[in-house]
């Protein structure tokens, strides 16, 4: 062996494996540089000045606003490689999700069903149309005549409120009332009220019990601020009955 051989087979071998020499190795497969991505790169940089910020220099905490910089960016180059979207892993799918929309839907609609026939039970269905007035005079005769109503005296001005669920037939100036209102009920009844200071409803408007549909006055042939209260049985032209038994059959005293 001459001298300087174990140089050159050194040198033999490293040429075979070295990808860009020329005297690679005939059969074998060049071995690949590896080329790291710079927003990878730049990434695991930025991962080591966490720690460095977190630690600070001589092992002084840094402030958390420097770290959270940090991150900021490090999640801004996560998102920004090669257009990948980073998103949260999701626990359901859409349509567990949208079961599940559906489902509280409809118990929100049943709660309010159900609320609203609770309301509907627990309100009155009927009620006295005038609030602490003074029976004045009753139904039967009068003065020789026929009074086929009941008067309630009180205040100028006081509400006056539908004795029953129905809608307005008429609403405006009446004959001997100055002005009146007649209320269609269900069971084809008719109530009329008259000689109040002003009407607040107008005909075809539906009323519940206990809404405000005038207020007390003293127009038309009448001594006095009342309400005249008359039931009609039927339709408007029906039997006109005495309120005081009509309203106590459905469980409102005068």
């Amino acid at each position: 062996m001459r001298a300087g051989s174990g140089q050159e087979a050194a040198t033999d071998l490293l040429t075979s494996v070295t990808p860009t020499g020329r005297h690679a190795a005939v059969g074998r497969r060049p071995v690949p540089t590896v080329r790291r991505r710079p927003a990878l790169l730049l990434a695991a940089a930025l991962a080591g000045g966490v720690g460095a910020a977190v630690l600070g220099v001589h092992g002084a905490p840094a402030a958390s606003a420097e770290a959270t910089s940090v991150l900021e960016a490090q999640q801004a180059l996560l998102g920004q490689e090669e257009g990948l979207e980073v998103k949260p892993q999701a626990s359901v799918t859409v349509a567990e999700a949208q079961a599940r929309l559906q489902e509280v839907a409809a118990s929100r609609a049943a709660r309010a069903e159900a609320e609203a026939a609770a309301r509907e039970a627990a309100r009155p269905k009927f009620v006295l149309p005038v609030n602490g007035a003074r029976l004045t005079s009753g139904y039967g005769s009068r003065w020789g005549t026929f009074h086929y109503g009941i008067d309630l005296a009180a205040p100028m001005r006081t509400p006056e409120y539908a004795a029953g669920d129905g809608v307005v037939l008429r609403a405006g100036a009446a004959s001997g009332f100055g002005l009146a209102v007649y209320i269609l009920h269900e069971n084809g009844d008719v109530t009329v009220y008259g000689h109040m200071d002003e009407i607040l409803v107008e005909p075809g408007q539906y009323v519940d019990a206990g809404d405000t549909i005038a207020l007390l006055g003293n127009r038309g042939q009448s001594t006095g601020p009342h309400l005249h209260f008359e039931v009609h049985k039927g339709g408007e032209d029906g039997e006109r009955v005495n309120p005081v038994t009509w309203l106590a059959e459905r469980g409102v005293s005068v």
